[in-house]
This record gives structure tokens, C-alpha cells and sequence, in this order.
């Protein structure tokens, strides 16, 4: 069943065979509770909000028009399931950034006497001040990794532009990185 690309798949669920979601939801349930997790840090959440990402994809399947990658439609929906969870929730939790560690490696502003944990420890609450879309672009595109034309589409922005906000919070998270570094 590998075969089947995704578009495909969704293109069958759009026209009422509710059983290839099945197929798309086992193919993407680790990626979705991973983005989700990133996010919020809070497993149960994460289970929760991959359920009602499938249940919105199940709701809105008919806007699939199958042109584009299904993966970038799937991201676009996911990201509306968390921003509409903590604007109904009204609060945002930090997120776990065990596996982010490649945002360090071989950063220059890294105090080569530091060790590795305290180094992620750093990094995580330095990423926790930084505002949602910035830590959302970061996620999407150093530990998801997401192509910069995709975190696009799911913004509904340019290339170029999505170049640019990882730029930007890359330069984000590298000043609150040293600012925390120094009262350390």
C-alpha cells in the first residue's frame, strides 16, 4: 500500500472512501504528535491534538484539491489545530527540545567549556522567550524539516520570505541564547 502516494490517498477520502485515512493517518501520526510535542511539551496534548488534526482533516476534506503535496495541506491543518487550541485555551507551554540540539552544533557563540546538557538546557529557555510564530518556523524547519517551500505554503507566504523569519529567529534565539548565558 506504499505505493499509493498521499495526494492519492486523500484524493480517495475527499470522494468518500474514509478508509485511506486510515492509511494517511498511520503514515503521519509520528510526524503530527512530533510537531504538536515540539510545540507544547505535553505528550497527552500532543496525543489529543494529532486526533483532532485527523478529525479536521476528516471535516475538511472536500478544500483537498490535490495539486499541491499533501504533506503541506496536512502541516497548514495542523498548525490551525494548534493555534486554535491555545486561542480557545488561552495559554502556551514551552516546548521540549531534546532532539534540537543541531541549532548548536557548531555555533560559534557556544562556550566551548560548557557541557552538552547545560548547552540544551540554554537553548530550551532560550527558545521559550521566543514568541510563537518564531519557535513555530523554527520547528517546522530545523527539527520537522520541513523545506522552506512547504513551511511556505503552510504560511501562505514566499520562499523568501520564509527564509528570512528563520533568519530572524535563528538571530532571535542565538541573542536570548548569550543573554542567558552570561547570568549563567
Amino acid at each position: 500500500m506504499k505505493s499509493i502516494s498521499d495526494n492519492a490517498l486523500m484524493l480517495k477520502v475527499k470522494a468518500g472512501q474514509l478508509a485511506a485515512l486510515g492509511l494517511l493517518f498511520e503514515r503521519y501520526k509520528k510526524i503530527l504528535f512530533s510537531f504538536f510535542y515540539r510545540m507544547n511539551a505535553d505528550q497527552e496534548l500532543s496525543e489529543d491534538l494529532v486526533q483532532m488534526g485527523c478529525e479536521r482533516i476528516l471535516k475538511y476534506r472536500k478544500g483537498f484539491k490535490g495539486d499541491g503535496d499533501y504533506k503541506v495541506w496536512m502541516f497548514h491543518v495542523a498548525r490551525n489545530v494548534n493555534i486554535d487550541h491555545f486561542r480557545n485555551s488561552s495559554r502556551f507551554k514551552n516546548e521540549d527540545i531534546q532532539n534540537f540540539s543541531e541549532l548548536s552544533d557548531g555555533a560559534r557563540y557556544v562556550d566551548e567549556t560548557m557541557g552538552r546538557d547545560e548547552e540544551l538546557n540554554i537553548l530550551k529557555l532560550a527558545l521559550d522567550k521566543l514568541d510563537h510564530e518564531k519557535k513555530e518556523v523554527l520547528v517546522l524547519s530545523k527539527i520537522e524539516g520541513v523545506k522552506y517551500k512547504e513551511i511556505g505554503q503552510v504560511l501562505n507566504c514566499s520562499e523568501g520570505t520564509v527564509k528570512v523569519k528563520v533568519f530572524r529567529a535563528m538571530q532571535s534565539l542565538k541573542k536570548e541564547f548569550l543573554n542567558i548565558q552570561k547570568t549563567v
